[in-house]
């Protein structure tokens, strides 16, 4: 008995077209991304810096602005993660341009995070504030108390950084006050705690 299975996505009646994933892998662009994505899985950072950008070349050529974005992206976080922080920002600054034409905000914020993670590793505070409080305003917006909570909890750090312990106090207390409002008593409890330690401090 054959011990190769087949994949489940491509089981069907015979004679039926294959699973689309398939038709993907024939196109050279999708396919180096697909591998870029593994490389990147893996920690193999040159070998998926080498796929993106064949796959951003590959996606230029067929003028595909989603595929570029993708890519692009992709290509920031290996940037990222091999410290590459300023090649890290134009990959994600053309991201930024191509979600814009598409009006996709939600997008623009997860790569504004990402923006404002580079500034704050190369000591850029400010300008990683102004990117926060960005996506604070967006949470208030579309009404996410759990990334505005996640959110000002970094704004806290960056303003002890800054030796502004006033403001990060403040920005402590009104995490307390987002958990008060959702009867969460133990963490409301744990950053007040938290907000007059830092004032203290």
């Amino acid at each position: 008995m054959s011990e190769q299975l087949q994949p489940l996505n491509s089981i069907g009646p015979v004679g039926e077209a294959p699973a689309k994933e398939d038709e993907a892998l024939n196109d050279p662009a999708k396919a180096d991304y697909k591998a870029g994505r593994d490389f990147l899985q893996q920690g193999e950072y040159a070998q998926a810096a080498n796929a993106f950008h064949n796959a951003l070349v590959g996606f230029e050529e067929q003028g595909d602005e989603q595929g570029i974005a993708n890519a692009a992206d992709r290509l920031g976080d290996v940037c990222v993660a091999r410290e590459e922080y300023g090649m890290a920002l134009e990959h994600f600054r053309r991201v930024v341009a191509i979600c814009e034409k598409e009006k996709d905000a939600l997008s623009i914020q997860a790569l504004n995070k990402k923006m404002a993670g580079v500034y704050k590793r190369l000591g850029e505070l400010d300008k990683a504030l102004d990117l926060l409080f960005d996506i604070i305003d967006y949470y208030a917006v579309t009404r996410n108390p759990k990334g505005t909570v996640e959110i000002l909890e970094v704004i806290a750090e960056i303003f002890m950084e800054q030796g502004e312990k006033e403001k990060a106090a403040d920005a402590l207390r009104t995490v307390a006050s987002i958990h008060a409002n959702f009867k969460h008593r133990a963490e409301a409890r744990e950053f007040a705690e938290r907000a007059a330690m830092v004032e203290q401090g």
